[in-house]
């Protein structure tokens, strides 16, 4: 099961990936932000492309939601934490991570 520590950890051992506030949330960002961590630590959103997004969510319905506004439908999902282990969350991460490197590093 994942939590907010395994986030941060994950998150943070990503190549240039920094931590800032943002709003009520801790931000994660190489560029540009990829994930956000609830003050709470129990949900995390993700910045996915909308068919990543629509992946998530039919593959772990209890876990990934589209964030329910327009950010949702530009490819903001939110995972509970805790229905994550902690591959699934690594893959949402790296996944997200990467649309936020540079254009030359993008893969």
């Amino acid at each position: 099961m994942a939590d907010a520590d395994m986030l941060r950890s994950l998150a943070l051992s990503l190549e240039g990936t920094s931590e800032a506030p943002h709003f009520d949330r801790s931000a994660f960002k190489v560029r540009r932000i990829f994930a956000t961590l609830a003050a709470d630590g129990l949900t995390a959103n993700f910045k996915f492309a909308p068919d990543e997004q629509q992946f998530k969510c039919e593959m772990l319905p209890h876990a990934f939601s589209p964030v329910q506004n327009a950010w949702g439908r530009q490819g903001w999902t939110t995972a509970v934490l805790s229905e994550l282990e902690e591959a699934d969350l690594r893959d949402a991460l790296e996944t997200a991570w990467r649309h936020a490197l540079p254009g030359r590093r993008r893969t």
